[in-house]
């Protein structure tokens, strides 16, 4: 394997960027780019078994033997009871509906304004969205406690004529669910297709041959097919943007059409959006790092430019959470009846206030202090660290929604405080199972849209003007 190339020293190389930094201007042949990616996917280490074991024995544990065991003996294993029917599994189900959101925004609306800085990264933010919504699927079936009665959810002709109760939340959240992840996988696998045929055309034999040659659908790369190829993508990526608006917005309507203090609020639609890519972006940040720390050659592909953008990114969106945090909290603290009062006060002193500061802190003071900065943007640790503690952040924020929410209701002899019990392992379970999939991925498909790359370095250029390299980028569509 040839070593990668470092840029040219040129004069003033310090006085000035020099271009050949970024991915774009700093080419390998294509063949070479095919190689890395491909020896990335093959190269295990013990390491990497080990985790691998040890997040399978969770994922048993907690998806296995304690949901088994909260099947068995009902609803009263967890903590819900009144007036807290609305528990963690609810909360973890809008986490990972947000999580969600960054996939589709980071490849759908960046490729429609054709920011060419997403193009290493968008299948690792595809695949965040895809594994996202399938945790967050689990996560309503765990709610629902009685599984099997999942069948009477579907919209089937019956001789009793019994039909799904389209006034229920869960309905919603099945409709929404459903049509992202099918819509989300099938954008996943349009760009994925000349990366499976590459890796089809490098496979030497068995199980993996046929797994390549049959997700990759007999691409040759002809002038045809990449045509079809071109215009199915840029269909999809105008069709899915506004699924992804509709999907957390319904999860939104989930709480504000209730008539329950502090739900009630018509800000609830954009403001779980916003939330929604608040942590999503905060988690490509985190998957990033890990990629790039633990995956061979991808230091190459994932540079300090990346993570600017990224870091840009979450600063932007961290400002529009807290516009519309505080517009949200200001309205009923100003005019809001004395229930949602109660709701403000008992979050802001109540026993589980520490819980709302904290929040605060890493939603708005952690990316405000932090992103601000070039070069600490550009450093993929410091990064990290500040998407995991958004990332805390937003599920507190969830928490304080949801179950803490619901403690305050206009019968105040309910109250009570919310304890959650066995959805601790099971919350745990998901997230073990959410890299379970992520780290198998990354040894059977390419992470980086390796076609999507060598497009974006023929199509810039470097032009001499007098002293100065300017970067052009040429319209290959």
């Amino acid at each position: 394997m040839a070593s990668i190339a470092k840029p040219l020293a040129r004069p003033h190389a310090e006085e000035h960027e020099d271009p050949r930094e970024h991915l774009m201007h700093d080419p390998l042949p294509r063949g070479q780019m095919n190689a890395m990616v491909m020896e990335a996917m093959h190269t295990t280490s013990p390491a990497f078994w080990a985790v691998t074991g040890v997040l399978t024995l969770i994922v048993l544990f907690a998806l296995g033997y304690e949901w088994y065991i909260l099947i068995m003996q009902g609803q009263g294993m967890a903590g819900v009871t009144r007036p807290d029917y609305w528990g963690v599994f609810l909360v973890n189900t809008v986490f990972w509906i947000g999580i969600s959101h960054a996939g589709t925004f980071i490849s759908a609306i960046l490729r429609v304004l054709k920011v060419e800085s997403r193009r290493p990264f968008t299948r690792a933010a595809e695949l965040m969205t895809t594994f996202g919504l399938v945790q967050a699927g689990l996560s309503v079936f765990m709610h629902l406690g009685r599984v099997w009665l999942t069948y009477w959810m579907f919209p089937i002709p019956n001789e009793r004529r019994i039909w799904p109760d389209f006034h229920s939340p869960l309905m919603w959240d099945l409709m929404a669910i459903t049509t992202y992840l099918l819509c989300s996988t099938m954008y996943l696998i349009l760009p994925l297709i000349p990366d499976l045929a590459m890796a089809r055309d490098r496979t030497q034999g068995g199980w993996l041959k046929v797994f390549y040659k049959t997700l990759a659908i007999g691409f040759r790369g002809t002038e045809g097919e990449w045509k079809n190829l071109t215009t199915a993508m840029n269909i999809f990526a105008f069709a899915i943007i506004p699924v992804m608006f509709s999907v957390h917005t319904i999860v939104s309507w989930d709480f504000a059409m209730a008539s329950r203090p502090g739900w009630s609020s018509t800000v609830f639609g954009p403001y779980f959006v916003i939330g929604a890519l608040h942590s999503g972006m905060a988690a490509v940040a985190i998957v990033l790092f890990l990629l790039r720390s633990t995956m061979k050659h991808y230091k190459y592909f994932i540079r300090p430019e990346h993570f600017n953008t990224m870091g840009m990114l979450m600063l932007m969106v961290s400002m529009a959470w807290a516009y519309f945090y505080f517009n949200d909290y200001l309205v009923p603290w100003y005019g809001g009846d004395v229930w949602d009062k109660l709701v403000q006060e008992y979050t802001e002193k109540g026993p589980v206030a520490y819980l709302w500061y904290i929040m605060l802190f890493c939603n708005i003071v952690v990316p405000w202090s932090l992103l601000w900065n070039k070069k600490w943007r550009q450093t993929p640790w410091l990064l990290a660290i500040a998407g995991l503690l958004i990332n805390v952040g937003m599920y507190l924020e969830r928490y304080i929604i949801i179950p803490v929410g619901v403690t305050i209701n206009r019968m105040p002899f309910t109250w009570r405080q919310y304890e959650p019990r066995i959805e601790v392992p099971m919350t745990i379970g998901t997230f073990a199972l959410f890299l379970l999939l992520y780290m198998l991925a990354s040894r059977l498909i390419p992470l980086i849209p390796v076609w999507e790359v060598q497009e974006g370095q023929e199509a810039h250029m470097l032009r001499k003007f007098g002293r100065t390299e300017v970067s052009t980028l040429s319209d290959l569509e």
